[in-house]
């Protein structure tokens, strides 16, 4: 157990130092912001979705490794999916991070999850969870297009 738990510390550190996807995507036709200001994240998420398809996505943003890292780990998760296929996620990812938090399912379907399992041990740090999350939900704001700021207070 040690060493999955240093497998997914390093690929976690790995995302903050190198986030995938880390611009702002000018042809972007859906786009949200979201802060977490007790911990200071700022992020904001651009999507290009055509025929229901996320063709590209990206972020910008400033704040702790773990919301970085979440936030490189999604957009490389998310690309190429459907939008209902990037819902799954962000509900399973809830679920995982959150424990079955606001009405999700008890428990995570982990094997969708693939690279996204580094972060099953936030859980354990409830202040974290929000560090976490706050890339998922801007996400989701951004694909339901939701025309107003993403806040996890």
């Amino acid at each position: 157990m040690t060493y999955m738990r240093e497998l997914y510390q390093q690929v976690i550190l790995d995302h903050n130092r190198s986030p995938r996807n880390f611009r702002e995507l000018e042809d972007a036709n859906r786009r949200a912001c979201g802060d977490n200001p007790l911990c200071g994240d700022k992020i904001t998420v651009y999507a290009k979705v055509e025929n229901d398809v996320i063709e590209d996505v990206a972020f910008q943003g400033t704040g702790c490794a773990i919301s970085q890292a979440s936030a490189s780990l999604m957009t490389a998760a998310v690309k190429g999916k459907t939008v209902e296929e990037a819902e799954k996620l962000f509900r399973a990812f809830h679920a995982m991070v959150a424990g079955g938090a606001d009405g999700q399912e008890g428990e995570a379907d982990t094997e969708k999850l693939g690279k996204l399992v580094a972060f099953g041990g936030v859980k354990e740090f409830p202040a974290r969870v929000k560090c976490a999350n706050l890339p998922w939900h801007t996400l989701h704001a951004a694909l339901s297009e939701v025309d107003a700021p993403v806040s996890t207070e």
